[in-house]
């Protein structure tokens, strides 16, 4: 048996107890199922191949390590393309984050949600860059194969006045038809549920979580009628605190499974920038105004208001609720939910796909993506 071989019945072996997971949680599209096929092993294989080679050279990390840091290096360059797309039209243009041009209306329309959105916008952008950036530079400096996505920039994006026009036609990710898990929202106002218990809560917003909609204008088209174009933003609201909270449960779920001491601080580190994202997001999604949009139907109501309103909707409530953890005969403690670390990279690329993030991406991509979070979650503390 040649070492290839080899490497493909581990990986076989390797892939085993995720089935369980898997059936229990994915809710993933037929398109990743396709993607994962259209590898196969062999393609994990040659990565594999290069990993063991790299063993001794890795200076101090373990092959789980590595895969955990790919991962979220991974993760960081879909973060920081779908980030770019925003700074392009809404957020400060300058030499830190270049390369659009902006589109005064999108601004004024995001600057609803708070005066100063387009600086948060340019200061997230930025901050998902150097995170990208920083996780691929530490592994080369550990002998380890960086996270290259770039053959992936095929998705059209948008087409509106302020994009870079060089960038058309070389997104990562989809922001044109999202639909948006509001589910955050109750998640961290809830005292007596969960996720990591299997609990499950309602949306904030559920027009959104039921079609798909853009949270950045495709055309100069969509900068009317005014409350179409407001909807938009109010949608990027939203999508900015589903995107943030994602990260901030993804960095503690995998940093439970790291061993080299110097990348267990790499990731407790760049986690509660995570956090410090998500907070302002929340924060600034509450103030969406309630509108119906003209051109669709979907509807923004009053989350102040009957029947909404009260602790699971109020939006000045944007600190999390004490809630279980680990056991429902502890007493309730405020956390960051969930933390589950079993299957948390898989579920990652579930919710991110079922964002509508990858409308359009190829089978290789999926099965690139799967390959990188089913060897972040089988990395075990030690090896």
């Amino acid at each position: 048996m040649n070492k290839v071989e080899t490497l493909e019945n581990n990986l076989e072996e390797r892939v085993k107890p995720l089935k369980s997971f898997l059936s229990r949680r994915s809710f993933l599209g037929k398109s990743l199922a396709v993607g994962a096929g259209t590898m196969g092993a062999g393609l994990l294989a040659k990565t594999l191949t290069a990993q063991v080679s790299n063993a001794n050279s890795r200076g101090g990390l373990t092959r789980g390590d590595a895969d955990i840091l790919r991962f979220l290096a991974a993760a960081e360059l879909i973060e920081a393309d779908l980030w770019l797309q925003y700074n392009e039209l809404g957020g400060i243009q300058d030499s830190e984050v270049p390369g659009g041009t902006g589109s005064p209306a999108y601004t004024a329309a995001l600057q609803v949600l708070d005066g100063d959105m387009n600086q948060y916008i340019h200061d997230n952008t930025d901050d998902e860059n150097t995170h990208a950036a920083f996780l691929n530079a530490y592994l080369e400096s550990k002998g380890a194969e960086p996270v290259n996505l770039d053959q992936f920039r095929t998705l059209m994006g948008s087409t509106a006045t302020g994009v870079n026009p060089d960038l058309i036609g070389r997104r990562l990710t989809n922001l044109t038809q999202l639909t948006v898990d509001t589910s955050w929202w109750t998640r961290y106002r809830s005292d007596n549920k969960n996720p990591d218990f299997g609990d499950t809560f309602p949306q904030a917003i559920a027009g959104l979580a039921a079609g798909q909609f853009p949270a950045i204008p495709r055309t100069d088209a969509d900068l009317t009628p005014p409350d179409h174009l407001q909807a938009v933003a109010n949608t990027a609201g939203f999508h900015f605190g589903f995107i943030e909270q994602g990260g901030t449960s993804l960095y503690p779920s995998l940093a439970q499974r790291v061993t080299h001491d110097e990348a267990l601080r790499i990731v407790l580190s760049i986690g509660p920038t995570e956090a410090m994202h998500f907070q302002t997001w929340h924060d600034k999604a509450g103030n969406a105004p309630p509108l119906t949009d003209p051109t669709n139907g979907l509807v923004f109501p009053d989350l102040n208001s009957p029947p909404f309103g009260g602790e699971q909707f109020q939006t000045n409530l944007i600190m999390p609720e004490p809630t279980i953890f680990l056991s429902r005969t502890f007493p309730i403690v405020s956390i960051i939910r969930p933390t589950e670390t079993d299957g948390a990279a898989m579920a990652a690329v579930n919710a991110l796909t079922a964002d509508g993030l990858f409308i359009g991406q190829t089978p290789e991509f999926f099965a690139l993506l799967t390959e990188l979070a089913q060897a972040a979650d089988h990395a075990r503390h030690g090896r």
